[in-house]
C-alpha cells in the first residue's frame, strides 16, 4: 500500500518563536495543535478508514492528517487555492 503511517513531526522552536512574535494574542492555528494534538492516528486510518482509497503500488502518499489540514485551513478563511499556497509560503502560523 502507498499509505504508510507518518507521525506528526514537532514544530521547530524557531518557527514557534516567530509565530508567537508575529501573532502575540494567538489565533486558531497556533492553538489547533496544542488543543487537538494529532487529528488522526495514521496507524488506525491506514488500517480501517481510508486504506481502500489508496493504490497498493506507487509513490507514497501524503498522510491523511496533512490532507485534512490542507482542506480545513483554507476553507476556514475563505481562501482560494492560490491564496492558500501564498499563506503557507508567508504565514508562520500556518507552518
Amino acid at each position: 500500500m502507498t499509505l504508510h503511517p507518518t507521525p506528526v513531526s514537532p514544530v521547530a522552536e524557531e518557527t514557534i518563536r516567530i509565530a508567537r512574535a508575529a501573532v502575540p494574542k494567538g489565533n486558531i492555528y497556533l492553538q489547533m495543535r496544542a488543543v487537538l494534538g494529532s487529528i488522526y492516528a495514521d496507524e488506525q486510518v491506514a488500517d480501517e478508514q481510508v486504506a481502500d482509497l489508496f493504490a497498493t503500488r506507487g509513490r507514497p502518499v501524503l498522510p491523511p492528517w496533512r490532507l485534512a489540514l490542507v482542506r480545513v485551513m483554507p476553507v476556514a478563511e475563505g481562501l482560494s487555492d492560490r491564496q492558500a499556497a501564498e499563506a503557507v509560503r508567508v504565514r508562520s502560523d500556518w507552518k
